[in-house]
């Protein structure tokens, strides 16, 4: 209790503040608390930042339709940025260059022709580029073609690069359907073909039957090679090579129609007529009629399916064959056999006078006798006195498929 009135109305005692440290307000510490303090504020900026761009790099684009755009080899990351925006693909180039930072993928953006989906985003164009989703093309190579006719086709596409130095060896290039991309070279696409033949042929080889009259992958390849140009029919193939082997192990003239066309235009692989009868007996390297055995070389480039029927022929002892007038061929072990099929092809042209004449045919007689009758325009001569030819002395179209 206060002694007195006045006392009482007396403020209470106030301790006199310190005095602030003199180290509180040391510059070191006034430049650290400013600096936590820009990091802080950059933090949130950033997050703020992140957090929008994020939603950016997520959203879908401008682009209103599929596009196809090729990236050039040696672009960076701003030279991609700039091709993407001119082609339409992205509109925020800086969003797409901070998403390829945060994402670290600066070194796993990749040239190349890439398909960019209609409104793809940020993100996905960014996940085409560094996967290396590239346009993949394709270049079909059919069976049967001579490696001239093979070049001439690939030369035709316009995304392939590059000039083909020379033609390369008949037979050497495995017909397929190869899958590329842009920037491939022709001469890149002649090795695959070339390489992809080698291995094939190697392994046909080493699977043959036992008593194939051939010494070489080469003849293998060149016996194949009658058989693509002699049928198109896949169930056929192994028997039109029987009739080859029976023939060779027989020491007969082959008499195949496809020969006498490579002898005469090479590489072009096609006559475009029929063949003269004056042509049938004109000598050329190629020429079964001619030549015995196998030609010195294939007449085109033969598919799998020809290979392995050369390889491993059906077990028959026919030794002729001739067309049936539907696009197929009938067999026959004996000239007698022969006869009567080609009677029956004669037959079934003269009810189709009106029609297109018949595909190519190809039978041939005992050792020592003409083997077949090739597709004429001339007149035929009298009969011979050995058997007939190959069937038929009518004009016909020209050998192949």
């Amino acid at each position: 209790m206060p002694r007195s009135a006045r006392t009482a109305i007396e403020p209470d005692r106030v301790e006199v503040p310190t005095k602030r440290s003199a180290s509180a307000r040391h510059p070191l510490v006034v430049f650290g608390n400013a600096i936590i303090s820009i990091f802080v504020l950059a933090a949130v900026f950033a997050g703020i930042v992140l957090f929008f761009g994020t939603q950016r790099f997520d959203e879908p684009g401008p682009l209103p339709q599929d596009r196809v755009v090729v990236i050039p080899h040696g672009s960076g990351m701003r030279d991609i940025a700039d091709v993407l925006t001119r082609e339409g693909v992205i509109d925020q180039p800086w969003v797409f260059i901070g998403g390829v930072l945060v994402l670290k993928a600066r070194e796993g953006l990749k040239a190349g022709e890439y398909e960019f989906k209609a409104h793809s985003s940020l993100r996905d164009v960014v996940a085409t580029i560094i996967e290396g989703k590239v346009v993949a093309h394709q270049i079909g190579v059919p069976e049967g073609l001579t490696s001239q006719q093979i070049v001439a086709r690939l030369l035709a596409d316009d995304v392939l690069t590059g000039d083909i130095r020379e033609i390369p060896p008949e037979g050497s290039l495995l017909p397929d359907t190869y899958n590329f991309t842009r920037g491939v070279s022709r001469e890149q696409m002649i090795h695959r073909m070339q390489e992809a033949q080698q291995r094939f042929v190697a392994d046909v080889w080493e699977h043959r039957s036992a008593d194939l009259p051939l010494k070489t992958p080469e003849q293998l390849v060149t016996l194949a090679s009658l058989v693509e140009k002699e049928t198109g029919k896949s169930d056929e193939r192994s028997r039109v090579a029987a009739v080859f082997v029976n023939r060779l192990k027989q020491n007969m003239r082959l008499q195949s129609d496809p020969t006498i066309i490579y002898g005469l235009v090479g590489g072009k692989g096609t006559l475009g007529r029929p063949i003269m009868k004056s042509e049938i007996t004109q000598p050329t390297p190629y020429n079964t009629y001619v030549i015995n055995g196998l030609p010195p070389g294939p007449i085109t480039n033969p598919g799998r399916a020809s290979l392995e029927a050369a390889a491993n022929p059906a077990r028959t002892r026919e030794l002729y064959f001739v067309a049936d007038g539907t696009g197929g061929h009938v067999f026959a072990e004996t000239y007698e056999q022969q006869q009567r099929n080609v009677a029956r092809l004669r037959s079934t042209e003269s009810d189709q006078k009106d029609q297109v004449p018949i595909d190519e045919q190809m039978s041939a007689p005992p050792p020592g006798q003409s083997a077949t009758s090739s597709p004429v325009t001339e007149r035929p001569s009298p009969p011979p006195p050995s058997p007939p030819l190959r069937g038929t002395t009518k004009p016909r179209a020209p050998a192949g498929h």
